[in-house]
C-alpha cells in the first residue's frame, strides 16, 4: 500500500523530472574551464573565454626540471594543431621541487629563447594545495584523482569547456595518447 507522502514525493519528481529528462541536478549549468584567466608572463591576461570552443591544453612547467625539455614537444604540438583551432597554456609553477625559482625574465629565457615556445605562457602560479589558482582547484574537484603530482602535468581541455584527457609528466607531449586525444578534442562538434 502507497501512503500519502510516497505519493506526493512521486507525483514531485515526475513534476520536476520529466520521465526520460537528465535529473535536476544534471541539468545545472557548471563551470567550465573558460570561467577562469591566468596572468600573462609579459603582462595582461591569459582569458580562457578567449578560447571558447577551442580545446585547450594547459600544462604546468618549470624551467629547472627533467620534464622542461617537453617544452619543445609543446611547442611541436602547439604547431602541428594551431591552425585547427588547438591551444596550449603553459602555467609556470614552483611547487615541485623549487624547479622554477625565477622571475618572468628567467621563465621567458627558458621557454621562448631556450626551447623557442611561441604559444601563451601565464605567469608563474600556485597549481597544488589551498592556494592554488582557482583552475586548478576547479580542475582538482573534477578529477581528484589526476592533479598534479609534478611539474609538465597536462590537463586537455574540450570544446565543451570541461576536462576530456588528464597526461602525467611522464607522458611527453609527443606521446601517441596525447596526439590522439587533441586529433579526438579538435574532431568533436
Amino acid at each position: 500500500m502507497i501512503d500519502r507522502r510516497t505519493l506526493l514525493v512521486t507525483g514531485l519528481a515526475a513534476v520536476i523530472v520529466p520521465s526520460g529528462a537528465a535529473p535536476l541536478r544534471a541539468q545545472v549549468s557548471r563551470i567550465t574551464a573558460y570561467a577562469f584567466s591566468f596572468p600573462a608572463l609579459e603582462g595582461g591576461d591569459i582569458r580562457l573565454a578567449d578560447y571558447t570552443g577551442r580545446p585547450m591544453l594547459i600544462v604546468n612547467t618549470a624551467s629547472l626540471c627533467g620534464f622542461t625539455p617537453q617544452y619543445a614537444g609543446l611547442q611541436e604540438l602547439w604547431s602541428e594543431f594551431r591552425s585547427r583551432g588547438f591551444v596550449v597554456i603553459g602555467v609556470p609553477s614552483n611547487d615541485f621541487g623549487g624547479q622554477e625559482p625565477g622571475g618572468a625574465a628567467e621563465i621567458g629565457e627558458t621557454a621562448h629563447h631556450q626551447y623557442g615556445v611561441t604559444f601563451p605562457i601565464a605567469a608563474k602560479a600556485v597549481v597544488k594545495g589551498s592556494n592554488a589558482h582557482p583552475f586548478y582547484k576547479w580542475a582538482a574537484e573534477a578529477r581528484p584523482k589526476d592533479v598534479p603530482r609534478w611539474n609538465f602535468h597536462k590537463y586537455l581541455i574540450g570544446r565543451d569547456g570541461y576536462i576530456a584527457e588528464v597526461f602525467p609528466e611522464s607522458v611527453a607531449p609527443d606521446d601517441t595518447r596525447v596526439k590522439t586525444a587533441v586529433g579526438r578534442a579538435l574532431a568533436d562538434s
